[in-house]
């Protein structure tokens, strides 16, 4: 074993399901995201010595995403008695929609096995963290914590044997998130969806979805704003978002590619070409929500590429 001295790592927020890829899309943003220090501890095992940012979480190692995700590697690598403690530092809300749980649990996996080391790859990590990431919702899918992770647009062929691909993120995309301060909690999000879908549903979006990742291939922003459609999910999730359609629709009269809803909610997100458009979006739903006097959020972001890192 050969431990680190303390340290401190980032995990990027992530919007997830990009319109057309429910529970196999995902990527990750330059910020927000949470923090996490590792660091030697004073007594056996693993120990959440402090939460700062979000006083709900529970300290409780198996009902924390971000301790159960650290413990469940400590346990694998045998080191489950070693000494070690962690503090996280929340920089998103619960039920923003934009992978607060999932950036736990990657900042506690990623921080632990730096500080043993790093014994496991972030590849080998992932399971970990998706493993984690059902402590929030009660579910298996790695489109949050899998682009937090390892940074990009992460398509997961199969969550079960945690099988994904990587996909090229073209020059100048920009993403503008506007949260509107409401929670949506992904348990309640995902329990008002059927659990059919037509036929001719099913087929448009599998062609959106496989034209989405030939435009990102082919860097075709043209096929990639004609892709992104979401005919399932966003239809059924818009009611829970105060004054969505109206937002959506500003979106694309400022020239966005597209906009849709950010995982399970409420948060939205717009992809644009360049900077220019996306401070277009940002000021029309600045204004938009300000004369409605909605309390809200919004920002610009690159798409992150590298995902988890050490500080």
């Amino acid at each position: 074993m050969n431990k680190r001295k303390g340290l401190r790592v980032f995990a990027p927020a992530t919007v997830a399901n990009v319109a057309v890829g429910y529970d196999v899309l995902g990527f990750a943003l330059d910020k927000p995201g949470d923090e996490l220090v590792v660091r030697e501890g004073s007594k056996p095992g693993l120990v959440i010595k402090s939460i700062h940012g979000n006083s709900g979480l529970s300290k409780e190692i198996h009902k924390n995403t971000a301790g159960y995700a650290a413990f469940r590697l400590m346990e694998s690598l045998g080191y489950e008695k070693e000494a070690v403690e962690i503090e996280l530092y929340k920089k998103m809300g619960i039920g923003t929609g934009l992978g607060s749980s999932a950036a736990s649990a990657v900042a506690g996996v990623f921080a632990v096995n730096e500080f043993f080391g790093r014994p496991y790859s972030k590849d080998q990590l992932l399971r970990f963290a998706t493993d984690a990431e059902q402590i929030a919702d009660g579910s298996w899918h790695a489109d949050n914590v899998a682009p937090s992770l390892l940074g990009s647009i992460i398509l997961i062929r199969d969550n079960a044997s945690m099988d994904y691909v990587k996909l090229p993120v073209p020059e100048g995309l920009r993403v503008v998130i506007l949260y509107p301060k409401i929670s949506v909690l992904t348990k309640k999000s995902r329990a008002i969806l059927k659990q059919e879908i037509s036929l001719d549903l099913h087929i448009k979006q599998s062609a959106n979805l496989g034209a989405f990742v030939a435009a990102l291939y082919k860097s075709d922003l043209a096929l990639m704003s004609r892709s992104l459609t979401d005919h399932i999910i966003e239809p059924q999730r818009a009611g829970l978002i105060p004054q969505f359609a109206a937002l959506k629709a500003l979106a694309m009269e400022s020239h966005a590619l597209a906009c849709s809803i950010s995982g399970a909610g409420p948060s939205i997100f717009a992809l644009t070409d360049n900077t220019v458009k996306a401070d277009n979006v940002l000021n029309v739903w600045t204004r938009f929500m300000s004369d409605k006097a909605m309390d809200f959020d919004v920002f610009i972001s690159k798409i992150n590429t590298e995902g988890a890192k050490v500080f």
